[in-house]
């Protein structure tokens, strides 16, 4: 949904109602719970490391919980205090170009391993009035090292005719959100 104004609560709240029990835009729905992407999809794996130890995995996976890896100043989730449980929906608000959009998704599933490795994280997917097409996991994964890593990978296309139109511009602003996501999540942990 493209809106020539900042979308109101309200606003938010019917579109998101309006999703709540449609399918998902995709067949291939618990996908990146695998490292063999989908076909025909492009392909985004960011990675970085946050520290180390369990404070700072501990932070981190509040920092999840809170949506702060959406926090980027032109894109957020709305509402930014969803839960984080499996079946959730919420939007992606983003503002680019002049315009506002918002695209529907919901979370597939949540990770929370303790072996071989400390790993919790999400994945959420495209419902029919996203501007992609695809799924997106975060995860947040204390190593052996002690290391703790915050990573995201996905599979997209486009769903919209103008992304669709404007493919490369789409491909820069998901590859913008890789690294403002990134860095969101290190300005999380530092703050």
């Amino acid at each position: 949904m493209f809106l020539l104004r900042k979308p109101s609560d309200e606003i938010i709240r019917q579109f998101i109602s309006a999703q709540r029990d449609r399918s998902f835009s995709y067949r291939e729905v618990g996908a990146t719970r695998s490292e063999t992407p989908p076909q025909d999809y492009a392909i985004d794996h960011n990675r970085t490391r946050l520290g180390d130890g369990e404070e700072v995995y501990q932070r981190a996976i509040a920092s999840l919980k809170e949506w702060q890896q959406f926090d980027l100043g032109w894109l957020k989730i709305v509402p930014n205090d969803s839960p984080l449980a499996v079946g959730q929906t919420v939007a992606v608000q983003a503002y680019t170009f002049g315009f506002w959009s918002l695209s529907a998704t919901r979370v597939v599933y949540v990770i929370d391993e303790s072996e071989p490795l400390q790993r919790f994280g999400f994945a959420y997917g495209t419902l029919p009035d996203h501007v992609e097409r695809g799924e997106e996991r975060f995860t947040i994964e204390r190593l052996e090292d002690d290391s703790v890593w915050y990573d995201i990978y996905a599979f997209s296309r486009p769903q919209h005719p103008l992304v669709r139109l404007g493919f490369p511009i789409a491909r820069k602003l998901q590859k913008r959100f890789g690294r403002g996501s990134m860095e969101a999540m290190r300005k999380a942990l530092a703050g």
